[in-house]
């Protein structure tokens, strides 16, 4: 009789994609499974039948170089701490064999692979070989990035789809991203990026011993998602010329950046700002199994001194100026992932500040993190990685400085302005959590954090305008400004003395990107004002839509009034920065709530022109799981009140809910429109 030999090797992936959760990674090429928990093979033999007594199997898991053995045991116990192989009780055919194999919590990350040996009486052996990938596990309790609660890991690993929040407090900007991970060929650029990372072609065996701990992947990624120091996925670009390149605010998802990189052979893909490098940083931490969600922190300080102050400075005419090294950038994007802190004691574990954007070196490497969001709260500045660089993002002051003629003529200081507010999306729905608490102890509920949060009171303009010897003035927005409507503000101008005040009035308002100083003036307005003792006078001004829609589109205003007091030179400041708000492209799904995998849908997306001329752009409609290529269409000149339909097919291929996102890039308006709509998608 033939001896025993393996004739076939199943990995069974439908199953073992669902027992670990992984079946949206269906299209690789390799089995996906999570560590801590086992998978089954089915092996199918041929000669005579498999004898017990006689015969034995065992499985070599290789990662690299690094290897370890193991026996097919009968005993189904199995350790957290080491991998582990047994038969399974309820499969125990002598000539198809059914094998679990387990790895521990503590497994690393990677591409395995497994060989497969029989060994019969005789000393005879054969042998087959297989591969998976391991990634970290969630639903795990002894794994390190252990979450408890299910619509957590729902939200933070397997949703591919999500919001950014950009714009300012006054004018919350909900923008949504695909973060692509089932996206074809992503799972394996994002496990290749560990590849390539410094940390492996200097020492591969240590890298993937390594590779155990959440804290080290989460530094390796961090650097890796920009280049300054390695072939990193994304070249930074805040110069405003993106010749080179694609303009950052172009991308509407993860997956044509990680692709472009591999298919480039590793080379940066351009061009990256602060909320494109954290939504592909996302996309990696949630293909690799570690939890993590994309935060943004309004205000936010970069403290390059480390004195934990920034100081602005303005002409007397109400122009800022750029004369500092330190800035404040509107907005400013990082993620939070999260996993225990075995390295830093108790109390340190939960979310973890990461942060790919190159602003300062950790270590010697320009990424950050992960620093414990407790530890930023506690002032924990002793403990690793990169607190006291957070702690200033979300806590500096700012001082404001006036200056006429080379010398200071004003100063205030504001103590509330940075951080303030952090946010990120809620679970489970297309709506902000604000999460500023965990970052920081808000005073009270009339504190000007929660006033600047939803509305710009006059307590924080006061405190902008710093101290008077007699007049107090406050800048103040009508209402939120939408594009295509005149942009109408007041300033409050307050006399406390009994005695009459001249002043000279200086309005002035300049165009800035969310992280740069303020370009030149494009809109200015003078005048004197008489104040009766003890008088309050009310300035109503407006800027229409001719005069800022050519120079602002996505840009924000710096929006500053002076007072001057002609008798004494007394210069006092009030100022605001905004965002306008940008119509929103809507979208219609036709039979919303029947909607089937593998069969065509339709939809509708439509553009009302707010303008006060007429526009033409191109519009692109991607969805993950929704539509394999992206689509585009281009939009002839819309006058202005004008509506336009365009209508679209797709046939869903994966189930669940989906993100189906459209944006109409305009030609000559500096702005780009965009919409979402949540699609859930059924089994046929």
């Amino acid at each position: 009789m033939e001896d025993l030999s393996i004739q076939n090797v199943n990995l069974e992936t439908s199953e073992n994609l669902e027992r670990h959760r992984t079946e949206g990674f269906s299209s690789s090429k390799a089995l996906v499974v999570r560590r801590g928990d086992p998978f089954r093979i089915s092996l199918q033999l041929k000669g005579r039948p498999f004898n017990p007594k006689t015969d034995s199997l065992r499985i070599k898991v290789m990662l690299g170089r690094l290897y370890v053995v193991m026996p097919v045991t009968f005993s189904r116990k199995v350790s957290s701490s080491h991998w582990k192989a047994y038969f399974d009780p309820e499969i125990l055919s002598l000539q198809n064999l059914s094998i679990f194999i387990s790895s521990p919590a503590s497994a690393s990350v990677g591409f395995y692979r497994f060989k497969l040996y029989v060994f019969t009486q005789d000393g005879q052996r054969s042998y087959t070989y297989g591969k998976f990938m391991l990634l970290c596990n969630p639903w795990c309790s002894e794994d390190a990035v252990y979450v408890p609660f299910e619509d957590q890991r729902e939200e933070y690993v397997q949703n591919d789809s999500g919001l950014l929040f950009m714009g300012t407090t006054r004018n919350l900007v909900s923008r949504p991203w695909s973060f692509d991970q089932y996206e074809s060929g992503v799972l394996e650029t994002c496990l290749n990026l560990l590849q390539i990372s410094p940390q492996h072609q200097k020492n591969r065996r240590m890298d993937y011993l390594n590779r155990n701990n959440p804290i080290y992947i989460s530094r390796v990624v961090s650097a890796m998602i920009n280049c300054e120091d390695d072939r990193g996925v994304l070249k930074g670009n805040w110069s405003g010329s993106f010749k080179e390149g694609v303009h950052p605010s172009t991308w509407t998802g993860s997956g044509d950046i990680l692709r472009q990189w591999a298919l480039t052979d590793y080379r940066p893909v351009k061009y990256g700002q602060c909320w494109v490098f954290a939504a592909v940083m996302c996309t990696v931490m949630r293909v690799l199994g570690i939890p993590c969600r994309v935060v943004t922190n309004y205000n936010s300080a970069h403290d390059t001194n480390k004195n934990l102050v920034i100081e602005e400075y303005y002409n007397e005419k109400g122009e800022k100026l750029n004369n500092s090294n330190d800035s404040i950038w509107n907005f400013h994007v990082w993620v939070e992932c999260w996993m225990t802190r075995r390295d830093l004691g108790s109390g340190m574990q939960g979310w973890q500040v990461l942060d790919p954007t190159p602003q300062e070196r950790s270590g010697g490497v320009f990424c950050c993190g992960p620093a414990p969001v407790k530890a930023i709260k506690d002032q924990r500045m002793d403990l690793f990685y990169d607190i006291p660089f957070v702690y200033a993002e979300v806590n500096a002051d700012v001082y404001t400085v006036i200056v006429s003629k080379g010398r200071v003529v004003n100063y205030s200081k504001d103590t509330e302005r940075v951080g303030s507010l952090i946010c990120t999306k809620a679970v489970g729905t297309p709506r902000l959590q604000n999460i500023t608490g965990d970052y920081k102890f808000i005073k009270s509920p009339t504190s000007t954090l929660t006033s600047r949060s939803s509305a710009i009171s006059e307590d924080s303009t006061l405190r902008r305008a710093g101290p008077s010897k007699g007049v107090l003035v406050f800048l103040s927005l009508d209402k939120a400004p939408v594009a295509g409507e005149p942009i109408c503000f007041t300033v409050k101008i307050v006399n406390k003395r009994s005695v009459a005040k001249v002043m000279k009035v200086h309005l002035n308002a300049q165009a800035k990107e969310y992280n740069h100083s303020p370009s030149d003036t494009f809109w200015e307005t003078n005048g004197v004002v008489q104040l009766a003792p003890m008088e309050v006078k009310v300035l109503s001004q407006q800027m229409l839509p001719a005069q800022y829609e050519d120079v602002v589109g996505d840009d924000l205003i710096n929006l500053a009034v002076v007072l001057e007091d002609i008798d004494s030179q007394e210069h006092i400041l009030a100022s605001e920065e905004f965002n306008i708000a940008s119509p929103n492209l809507l979208i219609q799904v036709a039979d919303e709530n029947f909607i089937m995998r593998n069969k065509e849908q339709t939809a509708t997306v439509i553009f009302t022109n707010p303008y006060s001329q007429p526009v033409s752009g191109v519009l692109t409609v991607v969805g993950a799981g929704l539509i394999p290529n992206k689509l585009q269409f281009r939009m002839l000149p819309l006058r202005p009140g004008r509506r336009v339909e365009q209508h679209i097919t797709f046939i869903p291929s994966m189930v669940g809910t989906k993100m189906l996102q459209a944006s109409l890039t305009l030609t000559n308006i500096n702005s780009t429109i965009r919409g979402f709509k949540m699609v859930s998608v059924n089994r046929a």
